[in-house]
């Protein structure tokens, strides 16, 4: 942590030498300083519908580390002090099975910010999500969607059976709410 802060602008102290600044230092690169935030990434949780090998953050069906409605309600408020904030990017497990999830996206939205959802596309035909596509689409909330393969075996394979198919459906009717289809409001990206 000591590194950390002294790398975006507190001066090191003797006895807590920063090795990243002497770096710099010897290469002739002048030192980090911090700028403006615009992005606001947030990590909802690990609750997750899917239980992926390859998952960074270990998310899964049996996590139940999800965001406080307290921690929610600060971040709201940071937003909302914000001069400079642009965009909100809402990840984490699936992030929305975390209870903040919609309220921090009609906030977002309300104060005019870009919100990406990062979504594993299975979570839209999950029970009691039934309503999440049309949410994301009335919210205009950009997808970034992943899809590890074009192959339904291999991603069968790394995701569980029947993913392939179920992210296929997802994508179908994100496509028939107008996502994916050109108009610079309904984004969809596929990773």
């Amino acid at each position: 942590m000591v590194n950390l802060l002294h790398s975006i602008g507190s001066s090191p102290t003797q006895s807590h030498p920063d090795p990243f600044a002497e770096l710099l230092k010897k290469r002739g690169l002048p030192p980090l300083q911090a700028d403006t935030t615009t992005w606001l990434q947030i990590n909802l949780g690990r609750r997750c519908n899917q239980a992926c090998h390859h998952c960074h953050v270990d998310a899964g069906p049996n996590r139940t580390e999800e965001m406080s409605e307290a921690t929610a309600d600060r971040l709201i408020e940071l937003m909302k002090s914000s001069q400079h904030l642009e965009l909100v990017d809402l990840t984490g497990g699936a992030p929305e099975l975390n209870a903040p999830f919609r309220r921090i996206v009609t906030a977002a939205r309300s104060l005019g910010l870009r919100v990406i959802d990062r979504c594993n596309l299975t979570i839209l035909s999950e029970p009691g999500q039934e309503d999440l596509a049309e949410f994301l689409a009335a919210n205009r909330v950009e997808i970034v969607a992943s899809l590890p393969c074009y192959s339904a075996e291999n991603v069968d394979k790394q995701r569980g059976g029947g993913v392939f198919e179920r992210s296929i459906s997802a994508l179908q009717r994100l496509n028939q709410l107008g996502y994916g289809r050109g108009n610079g409001q309904l984004v969809l990206n596929l990773v």
